[in-house]
């Protein structure tokens, strides 16, 4: 009875959400425990299932480091960002493209839903420009992504579920890195989604970096707005982000745990949630 129970409470849900596009950052420990990756390749393939349609946009920072460690090239972040020259550029399009991406793809079609990978190359899928830190710092070959060419994903997501690599060029064709959090809200924001949700290794948005017990469950992009010139890390550009995605019209935005299995389902079918939820203000 518990189990129809879930089902039940679902079902509001499954309904609302049906034919709407979901737009999901994935990164962090859901990306890189071998359990955590087949729960979420199962929870895409459901939701497919249910009817929505999810786009995956992915970073691997941890995989760019590690390989960048093995090349003996520097590894440094300013503002949640990774400083990046031709090298970092060149290591980081050969880990998520060619590694990570279709690691990716071959498990969402294991799973029972083929998926087709991209990057922000393919069909000029993104149109980057230079850009600084949030302090105006020079980080190199990092990209602000300035055009979404949605036809791209709307011709794969029609029969595919789209699985996005964060890299990108200019209009002359040079490379960059594109925060993949940044990515993500760009593309909820240009598709039109109805929500973005954002996996990470937290609970949430903390009050307190230093405390898991400070959970903001629920804010206003304006409260988020406000908050980010005193933030650091990596919580900047994903707040950051969903700021972005919501002023561009998505619904709400959230930031989940992906290191607890299903945190994807527990937040969008259920009545608690998890993590915490971002959207305009009323």
């Amino acid at each position: 009875m518990r189990d129809v129970g879930t089902l039940l409470e679902a079902l509001p849900y499954i309904r609302e959400f049906h034919g709407k596009t979901v737009v999901i950052k994935y990164g962090g420990a859901a990306m890189e425990d071998a359990a955590l990756r087949e729960e979420f390749a199962r929870d895409v393939v459901l939701l497919k299932y249910v009817g929505l349609n999810p786009i995956v946009v992915h970073g691997g920072g941890p995989e760019i480091s590690a390989y960048m460690e093995r090349l003996g090239l520097p590894i440094e972040f300013v503002g949640g960002l990774r400083v990046s020259n031709e090298d970092t550029v060149e290591v980081a399009k050969m880990v998520l493209m060619g590694k990570i991406n279709k690691e990716i793809v071959l498990r969402l079609n294991r799973h029972g839903q083929p998926a087709v990978g991209l990057c922000g190359d393919d069909g000029s899928l993104f149109r980057v420009a230079r850009r600084s830190a949030p302090g105006g710092e020079d980080i190199g070959l990092v990209g602000r992504i300035e055009r979404v060419n949605i036809g791209v994903i709307e011709h794969v997501a029609s029969d595919y579920i789209p699985v996005i690599a964060s890299v990108g060029a200019d209009r002359e064709g040079l490379s960059y890195n594109v925060n993949a959090d940044e990515a993500a809200g760009a593309v909820a924001g240009a598709m039109g989604a109805y929500k973005v949700i954002f996996l990470t290794d937290v609970p949430g948005w903390l009050d307190d970096p230093s405390d898991a017990q400070s959970l903001i469950r629920t804010a206003t992009a304006e409260r988020v707005r406000d908050a980010l010139p005193q933030l650091a890390g990596g919580m900047r550009p994903k707040l950051g982000a969903c700021v972005d995605a919501i002023n561009a019209g998505v619904s709400a935005a959230h930031i989940l745990d992906g290191r607890v299995a299903h945190s994807l389902l527990l937040e969008l079918f259920t009545d608690a949630g998890i993590g915490t939820k971002i959207e305009a203000a009323p």
